[in-house]
């Protein structure tokens, strides 16, 4: 029950830090591409990449910690679902090479900084 419960609270916690890191990379952008989602997710895939080998390797940290973290922080911070449905709306708009480029930018962004997150964790820390 403590590991739901902490789940909850820091997925609440990631939501919270979604809307403003969005809000703010949209703001500043102030166009029609959805900049806000793009830098969350990548940011959020970069966390994901850096921390998960981070915890479960040369930093131990208690399982309903690192699930608070990896699961309920990130998984409330990254924006999936918010990127399905902003380029299903460009494309519905007609705004078909906007979509394809935030499904393109988003994967190549996210996967790559992963990867990167991954591989600097593992050179700090360690395998």
């Amino acid at each position: 029950m403590r590991q739901l419960l902490l789940i909850f609270l820091a997925g609440g916690c990631g939501s919270l830090m979604r809307y403003s890191v969005a809000g703010w990379a949209q703001r500043l952008s102030s166009g029609t591409f959805p900049t806000g989602t793009l830098v969350v997710n990548t940011f959020g895939c970069a966390a994901i990449g850096f921390l998960t080998p981070l915890l479960t390797g040369p930093v131990l940290v208690r399982a309903e910690y690192r699930l608070a973290v990896l699961v309920g922080l990130l998984g409330g911070f990254t924006t999936f679902s918010s990127f399905g449905w902003e380029t299903v709306s460009l494309a519905e708009d007609g705004q078909r090479w906007l979509a394809l480029a935030n499904v393109l930018a988003s994967n190549l962004f996210g996967l790559t900084a992963a990867w990167l997150a991954a591989r600097l964790a593992t050179a700090f820390y360690g395998p």
